[in-house]
């Protein structure tokens, strides 16, 4: 059971505890508000179904039961709310779909297929069973689809590496999914960045597409650090230009969301969302999830952000407020 399982659980059992001290059992209902007016920020979905596992503390993830991937429902879901909703996101490593093989993906094909409009899967890889279905999946992923924790170095339940560079040689299925139009992002997190997978991928032909972070309060924790200025001052340090790690932090992840017109860039017209941040330069050392370090120059030291015009943290202008 890992940290993030352990504290979800023990929430949970908190919740049934208090209901049945209190009341001698009943029935709780738990009402839950979408992200954008808990936090003003921009958001578009992958239809993903992890959210039971890590929200519920269920004992086992949420596909070793494929009973929970219903392609038909997700399909419809992501079609009927397709101003927002990109695609749906599948996880394929051993410790999430246990030996289902490639029916997981299948069944994330088959809703977006049914969604239509262009609906896109994102495929988590990191410790997939075994290299043979590394390939397989690469081999499934259509034009668009977006390959995540690309350059993962985690490895599968029997502490095998499975990933897209098996003993120093990129898979050929990798190089030709990204020749046929398959998007490589980062997604670097608390577990899913190896320098070394990344280094070899990369001199090797397949270069990333977008930077992300993963972030959310337990990766943030982790000694990689994934914040996405951290992030792509490691690509930096990998050497990527300031101008490179920018684009593939921004504008290139707006045009693949395709939802709002110059989405992540400067443009006039476009969201008015910007991010300020200090260039600092001098010796830095980066280290990614598996503990292996690299130096750089450059570090991206965020300073504000602005989401619709209005700095973060900062509240709207009241109803009928002259400004």
């Amino acid at each position: 059971m890992n940290h993030a399982h352990q504290f979800y659980r023990a929430r949970r059992d908190a919740l049934l505890r208090t209901m049945r001290e209190q009341s001698g059992g009943g029935v709780a209902l738990i009402p839950t508000a979408p992200e954008v007016p808990r936090n003003r920020d921009s958001l578009y979905p992958f239809r993903h179904d992890s959210y039971f596992y890590y929200l519920s503390g269920f004992p086992e993830p949420e596909l070793y039961h494929l009973g929970f991937a219903q392609a038909d429902t997700c399909g419809r879901t992501i079609a009927e709310n397709a101003d927002i909703a990109i695609g749906a996101k599948v996880r394929m490593s051993e410790n999430v779909i246990n030996q289902a093989g490639m029916e997981p993906l299948k069944r994330a094909i088959r809703a977006c297929e049914i969604a239509g409009g262009g609906a896109k899967v994102m495929c988590h890889i990191g410790g997939v069973a075994t290299p043979e279905l590394m390939s397989q999946i690469l081999d499934a992923l259509r034009q668009g689809d977006i390959l995540t924790h690309c350059f993962t170095g985690f490895p599968n339940n029997a502490g095998k590496f499975t990933n897209i560079v098996q003993e120093g040689k990129l898979l050929p299925a990798a190089l030709a999914a990204k020749k046929r139009g398959v998007l490589f992002d980062v997604g670097h997190g608390g577990g899913s960045f190896d320098f070394t997978v990344a280094e070899a991928a990369m001199q090797q032909g397949a270069m990333p597409d977008t930077l992300s972070s993963d972030i959310h309060v337990f990766s943030g924790n982790s000694p990689g650090m994934p914040y996405l200025t951290n992030v792509m001052g490691k690509f930096m340090a990998l050497g990527f230009t300031l101008e490179q790690v920018v684009q593939m932090a921004s504008a290139v992840p707006g045009r693949i969301i395709n939802r709002a017109p110059m989405l992540g860039t400067l443009q006039v017209g476009a969201p008015a969302d910007a991010t300020l941040v200090d260039i600092v330069q001098g010796p830095v050392e980066f280290v990614d999830t598996r503990n292996n370090k690299r130096s750089g120059k450059v570090q991206i030291k965020p300073v504000q952000a602005v989401l619709a015009g209005i700095a973060y943290g900062r509240p709207y202008n009241a109803p009928f407020s002259p400004s």
